[in-house]
């Protein structure tokens, strides 16, 4: 699997949730860009958030989210004991 412009695009959607409160939605707004409007429009289709603007994380949308974000994380702590 290669990460593509696109993958790129909604994998920084989903880092932008805070995952400490399900209540905390997003809007991704006309003025966000195109790239980010296509990438809420991409998460929405797949079923990880409840609006094509952004919204809530659905169930799927917060383990999707868990594991992106706990996945930076790691990779972001590797790089400063490098």
């Amino acid at each position: 699997m290669s990460i593509t412009p696109d993958l790129t695009a909604e994998i920084r959607i989903l880092t932008l949730y805070n995952l400490d409160s399900a209540m905390e939605g997003l809007k991704v707004h006309q003025n966000a860009g195109a790239e980010a409007q296509r990438a809420a429009q991409r998460l929405f289709e797949k079923g990880l958030i409840d609006q094509p603007d952004g919204g809530y994380l659905t169930e799927l949308g917060i383990h999707c989210a868990e594991h992106i974000q706990a996945a930076l994380r790691i990779l972001d702590h590797s790089k400063e004991t490098a």
